[in-house]
């Protein structure tokens, strides 16, 4: 367990006895409205409560914000709101935020939509209609005059149009909209999906005849999770959660008939089930192990699988994961053969099967990566190979710094697999693979409007030598088009507090950047295993244009197997000793002025901002904690809440003294210090949210307005959505309304709310 706290605290003792930093002569002074400007911020009542585990008690005088229903809370969300609304109003003489905001929208094409995908007898795509917020789900019938000749019909509009969902018509119903599982039936007669009208992530179900258009099944159920056809096209299964938010029941319903439906399963173990006979029942495959996944795919009389279970002698799971097979037959199901192991430096974190292609999702040296096996596998497996035995293709791709997200891939019988590839400096590119001629096809790029710069085009043949020596390339030059002649995103390492290297990605303009005195964002997550997002993203462009640089710290609970469980329970302090780490390498390197590096973080993201702030209070000049995850001590000690239970495994359970002492350590509500100059927060949060309660940004703000700077803790102020949950509303017009004020927000703290274009 770390054991710094001392040491901070006398570092906090030093900053708490001197005068207000942040009034003091810097580059850039933070822009706070004077006292005329703005009214004092709200302050929220306090109400004794006193919380006690393992010996310790400590008083919690904001714990009464965890009932939504209280008047109280909604009254103080609204003062907060006419607070954080007037802050930022201030900005740029009042009109920074609108001046962004309208950057961001002329950016965005006025309509856009995704290249057909083929499935059966039809093409399917979706398309913003012009003007909109949201998608548009259609489909028209395919032409026979193979896929060039159903991209000239669809763009000429000569096939007739059939819509299939439109988000738009369920968001004017409701206010709000979320489509959650979208699933097409094997017939393409039925479309089955799920809504949550609210925000709360408790989604409904809802069945299309896509023949008559109307509605004809609902299901009184909340909470619906994944949906998954039969092979007869009248069997639906869908998974219900628990009151923690946990997918554990399967039901079915048998479409266009009077019958109920029907309980298939609790979930204790891991089933399969035979989806021409749903009748005939489950298959168990595993007997259920802690900390062992399973993920099964059918193949030609074999289950394929993607396992971390333990080799034989072994009793613990494998540090990643392995592919497996076995007969799908019942009484042999349980006897596996290992196909492959990953390979040095490499690990599968994802696999999609068809016909004749196996796809594996990898990552390869902090890489991500896809590959196709040729189906079926060939041998008995008795000795384990190694994935590149398997006479892999590796899909070529622009660069190592790509984001890539799979298409829809419905079709079981296509050698064609779709992939949405993208980069700090490149659009969204939709790329076919063709894993039978080994060539890819770029179908269609991201429209980007209003650049100062013509965009630079390159080929995937720049890449593709050191990738596969056996790829054939296209008859025509593929190409795609990319921002890195007006911006530079470099990949850079940096050491950490016990000597490891923390992958950092930088992004930046070559003409407006100025070294030594750039203003700069430092954005982290570290948790779950999930990637850090840095997939294109228009919006940037506005402060990239004004000479900010951007980086990408991914941080230990991150990434693969290995570099997530070094950022877990007791050694989650690596992931928010990591971004500090990082923050001060951009400033000590000249990337950022010392003055103006600021930091974004979402849900865990935040808990990882909030944690730095308390350790390092002048480290970031500002910060923007987005549905930040900031009273964890006191959320992880309730496990009627959703999702507490499921996340003693990432950040350790407290009812054990030593994984309690770990969370407290850390907590960001937890560790405020009275009297220390912290910098200018914005907290965003969703009243309706099931992940991040709203009352955790709401007793944070409290919090630092009470105990540490007040003249400073003025800037630190709460904006809460009250119709949205975690994930907020979505639109993309909405998105720019909200990334704008961000950005005026952190424009005003740096004084540089002013700065225009360059």
């Amino acid at each position: 367990m770390l054991r710094r706290r001392p040491r901070l605290r006398a570092l906090l003792r030093h900053f708490a006895t001197s005068p207000c930093r942040r009034s003091s002569g810097l580059p850039s002074q933070p822009h706070v409205p004077g006292p005329n400007a703005l009214p004092p911020p709200p302050v929220a009542k306090k109400v004794p409560f006193t919380v006690s585990a393992h010996g310790r008690s400590w008083s919690d005088p904001y714990h009464w914000m965890r009932d939504t229903s209280d008047p109280e809370l909604t009254a103080l969300l609204a003062a907060e709101n006419a607070y954080a609304d007037a802050f930022v109003g201030s900005a740029g003489d009042g009109g920074l935020r609108a001046r962004l905001a309208a950057e961001m929208r002329a950016r965005l094409p006025l309509s856009a939509a995704t290249p057909p995908q083929p499935w059966g007898p039809w093409l399917y795509y979706q398309y913003v209609p012009e003007g909109m917020e949201y998608p548009v789900l259609s489909r028209k019938l395919r032409p026979s005059g193979g896929l060039a000749g159903a991209l000239l019909d669809y763009l000429s509009g000569s096939e007739k149009e059939q819509v299939l969902l439109d988000w738009n018509e369920v968001a004017e119903k409701n206010g709000y909209v979320h489509i959650g599982s979208c699933r097409i039936s094997p017939d393409h007669r039925l479309l089955a999906y799920t809504v949550d009208a609210s925000g709360g992530e408790l989604f409904s179900l809802e069945v299309k005849d896509l023949r008559s258009n109307h509605v004809i099944f609902s299901s009184s159920d909340k909470g619906i999770v994944s949906l998954a056809w039969a092979h007869n096209s009248e069997d639906l299964f869908y998974t219900v959660s628990d009151e923690t938010l946990r997918p554990n029941q399967v039901f079915c319903k048998k479409l266009q008939s009077d019958e109920a439906e029907f309980l298939v399963f609790t979930e204790k173990d891991v089933y399969v089930m035979e989806s021409d006979n749903v009748r005939k029942g489950l298959w168990p495959v595993r007997k259920r192990a802690e900390k062992v996944q399973y993920f099964l795919e059918h193949h030609n009389g074999f289950f394929y699988i993607l396992t971390n279970a333990p080799l034989k002698d072994t009793e613990t799971p494998t540090e990643g994961y392995y592919l497996a097979r076995s007969r799908a037959e019942k009484s042999l199901v349980d006897n596996w053969q290992v196909v492959a192991f990953p390979g040095s430096h490499c690990a599968i974190q994802d696999m999609d099967i068809f016909h004749d292609n196996l796809v594996l999702f990898l990552r390869k040296n902090g890489i991500n990566g896809f590959c196709s096996i040729d189906m079926p596998t060939d041998g008995d497996f008795q000795v384990p190979k190694e994935l590149g035995d398997l006479n892999p293709w590796y899909f070529p791709i622009p660069s190592n710094s790509c984001n890539i997200v799979p298409g829809s891939n419905n079709d079981f019988m296509s050698s064609t697999y779709r992939l949405v590839v993208s980069s700090p400096v490149i659009p969204d590119l939709t790329v076919d693979y063709d894993m039978k001629k080994k060539t890819f096809t770029i179908l269609d790029q991201e429209e980007v409007t209003n650049i100062s710069a013509s965009l630079d085009t390159g080929g995937l043949q720049s890449n593709i030598s050191s990738i596969q020596k056996n790829l054939h390339l296209v008859e025509n030059l593929q190409s795609w088009s990319d921002l890195s002649n007006l911006y530079a995103c470099e990949r850079l390492e940096v050491i950490s507090h016990d000597g490891v290297s923390v992958p950092l990605l930088i992004l930046y303009s070559r003409e407006a950047r100025c070294h030594g005195e750039s203003p700069g964002i430092l954005y982290g997550y570290g948790s779950y295993g999930e990637d850090l997002d840095k997939s294109w993203c228009s919006e940037r462009l506005s402060l990239l244009a004004r000479g900010w640089v951007l980086a990408f710290a991914d941080v230990r609970g991150g990434g693969d197997a290995s570099w997530h469980l070094a950022g877990t329970k007791a050694s989650k302090i690596n992931s928010i000793q990591d971004f500090a780490a990082c923050g001060m390498h951009l400033i000590k390197e000249g990337f950022v002025h010392k003055s103006r590096l600021c930091a974004i973080g979402c849900s865990a993201g935040g808990l990882l901002v909030g944690a730095v702030i308390n350790m390092v209070p002048d480290l970031f000049s500002a910060a923007v904690l987005k549905v930040p995850f900031l009273d964890i001590c006191n959320t992880m000690l309730d496990p009627t809440l959703p999702l507490t239970v499921l996340d003693y495994e990432e950040f350790g359970d407290p009812n054990i003294p030593a994984e309690f002492e770990a969370i407290y350590s850390y907590s960001p509500y937890d560790n405020l210090s009275p009297g220390v100059c912290y910098p200018p927060v914005l907290v965003t949060a969703s009243f309706n949210d099931t992940r991040v309660g709203v009352w955790e940004a709401a007793k944070w703000v409290a919090k630092v307005r009470d105990v540490t700077c007040r003249s400073c803790s003025r800037s630190v102020i709460l904006k809460t959505n009250m119709q949205s949950g975690h994930f907020g509303k979505g639109g993309r017009f909405m998105h720019c309304e909200e990334t704008a004020f961000e950005y005026a927000f952190l424009m005003k703290a740096l004084g540089m709310d002013d700065t225009a274009m360059t």
